[in-house]
């Protein structure tokens, strides 16, 4: 099966080489791993002395996960060094601005030298592994070096390879792993056939304590107030071209209603695509140009009869935008990507709808069981569902009680696995 591996990995990359030549993120992932040993080694220049932390995430959404946890090992450990690695470009590139954590870089593509290399440069007291991605040479050197190695807010599905009689090579990867922090009990009932069940804990999901962590420490959206004033506002986030073509009608047919809407993916060429679907709307960095104009004229901010739909064009503001909500929508339900966090959503007390694309979500499930989601199967659906929550006000309330409520349910990830880090004395 190593074979077939070695195999993958020169196949993976000569791909990213040639679709480098068009695509942006290609070259970034090609770019961005040039000198990282250089750099990395520069990094820790004057580090020798300090325990080293590692976290490996996939990509942004899993450093969102993983932050709650980073910041209290910052706080319960002040003097360990924090390094962070992403394989996604989409996840290196927004968090390498982030002013908490300054050691992040690009993880090498895996093989056995490079593997070897980053493990002795970096040498790492503890390595953290956010949910997912599983890189052999890198797994099988930190199990070699014997170094403690977490899962963080792992899940696990019958259908993967892991369980599979074909699996053994995937096995072997899980092996390496010291303990499994897991969302939920269905996850630890696959992986205890496995693995043995002292090395797997039900923490929960740290991303309910990150997003709660943002909703208590609300901070607002500039002229986010003033595109929403008094109206029913949507908010459909992280929202791909299928969920995009489901809200069209609506949005034309209700003048009334505030939308805002936040593409997954913000390049030129994307962004041009949603704005043509929702004729009148702004982009968010011409509605900011505009106040300001207003601003610095001194004049009366008369409210915009054209501009029912405001496009954010940015990454980084969603997680705060859910606020402005009556109602919210999360993307991803409706393609092969998958539906993405509805957390971030339902933590300010707001239902959430998405659409039928959500098996591998278990929260979503849980949600719509506790009332606080709704799934939708197309146009004609949603239209339905969100017309009733508007019309029906005493449902509208219960199901934002209820989504609230689950977020704030599940919380406490972090503090489980830091006791755990204490008590097994692995800083």
């Amino acid at each position: 099966m190593i074979i077939f591996y070695h195999l993958f990995l020169i196949v993976y990359k000569a791909g990213i080489n040639l679709v480098s030549f068009w695509n942006k993120k290609a070259k970034l992932w090609i770019s961005g791993r040039k000198d990282v040993f250089k750099k990395l080694q520069t990094a820790l220049e004057f580090s020798t002395n300090k325990k080293t932390i590692w976290m490996h995430c996939a990509s942004l959404g899993e450093f969102e996960q993983g932050r709650p946890l980073l910041q209290k090992i910052k706080e319960d450990f002040s003097d360990a060094i924090i390094a962070i690695t992403f394989f996604s470009p989409s996840g290196f590139e927004i968090a390498k601005n982030n002013k908490d954590f300054k050691n992040i870089f690009y993880l090498p593509m895996d093989s056995r030298i490079h593997a070897k290399k980053w493990v002795n440069i970096l040498k790492p007291s503890l390595v953290l592994w956010v949910k997912y991605e599983y890189w052999h040479f890198y797994l099988e050197e930190i199990k070699r070096k014997n170094i403690p190695l977490l899962m963080i807010s792992g899940v696990y599905r019958s259908n993967q390879i892991f369980f599979k009689w074909h699996g053994s090579f995937y096995r072997n990867m899980l092996n390496c792993f010291t303990h499994f922090f897991l969302q939920n009990e269905d996850s630890k009932e696959q992986l205890q056939k496995i693995i043995a069940e002292q090395k797997i804990t039900i923490s929960g999901d740290t991303r309910c304590d990150r997003v709660i962590n943002i909703a208590e420490n609300f901070k607002g959206v500039p002229h986010i107030t003033e595109f929403c004033r008094e109206h029913e506002v949507i908010v459909a986030g992280s929202t791909w071209e299928d969920d995009e073509t489901e809200w069209t009608h609506f949005v034309r047919q209700h003048p009334e209603i505030k939308f805002i809407i936040a593409p997954h993916e913000i390049d030129a060429e994307n962004l041009s695509d949603v704005k043509k679907k929702f004729p009148g709307s702004v982009f968010y960095s011409e509605w900011i140009e505009e106040r300001q104009r207003v601003t610095d004229d001194r004049q009366p901010a008369g409210e915009d009869k054209q501009s029912n739909c405001l496009i954010i064009d940015n990454i980084g503001m969603l997680s705060r935008l859910y606020y402005y909500a009556t109602i919210t929508y999360v993307g991803g339900g409706f393609g092969d990507d998958g539906l993405h966090n509805i957390l971030e959503a339902a933590v300010y007390g707001k239902p959430v709808i998405f659409g039928p694309e959500y098996d591998k979500n278990f929260e979503a499930q849980e949600m719509i069981d506790c009332s606080g989601a709704i799934s939708i199967e197309n146009a004609i659906d949603l239209e339905k569902v969100v017309n009733n929550l508007l019309n029906n006000e005493a449902e509208l309330l219960s199901r934002s009680d209820a989504a609230k409520k689950y977020v704030y349910r599940n919380a406490g990830a972090t503090d489980k696995i830091i006791s755990f880090i204490k008590e097994n004395k692995l800083l």
